[in-house]
């Protein structure tokens, strides 16, 4: 019999236009159906948010989430588990960089797992806005780059995992969420049940 360690991941989930599901929020709902099981669990899924598309004017308002799950495999696995789900669902991946979008599913952080290694993730997550909307990795990038950066992620993600702390930064989503400017925030609400 085989030990397996199970880690704690962070999702991000997101939505601004229909899919084969319907709206952005019965899409949400439909991924979370379709990702869990065969090796992952949700331990904790956010309120739904409205959020304002960035850049301003791309498109409709998203409809964001965060959510804890527990999962035995490793990060690759999990992250290819969210791609086969946005297919499912509609979504093309055709190197556009923030545009509006039926589904998109990101892996935002594994245990304290950091990928490729601490001085590629610090590369990404120090790019500058004009490079992050250009360009995207071709490797699998942990803690996400701009996870410390997007108030559309960290609100949900304090609902689920206040205390997880970025494993090079050394902030808690707490402390991160805190550290943002309001602007940040601008036009989010969470969405009633």
């Amino acid at each position: 019999m085989q030990n397996t360690i199970e880690s704690l991941g962070l999702l991000a989930l997101g939505a601004n236009l229909p899919t084969s599901a319907g709206n952005p929020r019965d899409s949400l709902k439909e991924a979370i159906r379709r990702i869990n099981g065969a090796g992952i669990s949700f331990r904790a899924i956010s309120r739904f948010w409205e959020t304002p598309a960035f850049p301003a004017g791309s498109g409709p308002d998203y409809v964001n989430a965060a959510a804890t799950i527990v999962t035995d495999l490793p990060a690759e696995a999990v992250l290819a588990r969210l791609h086969e789900v946005e297919a499912s669902l509609g979504r093309v991946r055709d190197g556009g960089r923030w545009g509006a979008r039926g589904i998109d599913l990101d892996l935002l952080a594994l245990g304290g797992q950091v990928f490729p290694d601490e001085q590629g993730q610090t590369a990404w997550r120090d790019l500058p806005l004009e490079e992050q909307m250009r360009r995207a990795p071709e490797e699998l990038i942990l803690p996400h780059p701009r996870l410390q950066d997007r108030g559309f992620v960290l609100a949900p993600l304090a609902e689920v995992a206040p205390l997880w702390r970025h494993p090079i930064i050394g902030a808690t989503v707490a402390e991160m969420l805190t550290a943002l400017p309001s602007a940040s925030f601008e036009g989010m609400r969470p969405l009633a049940a």
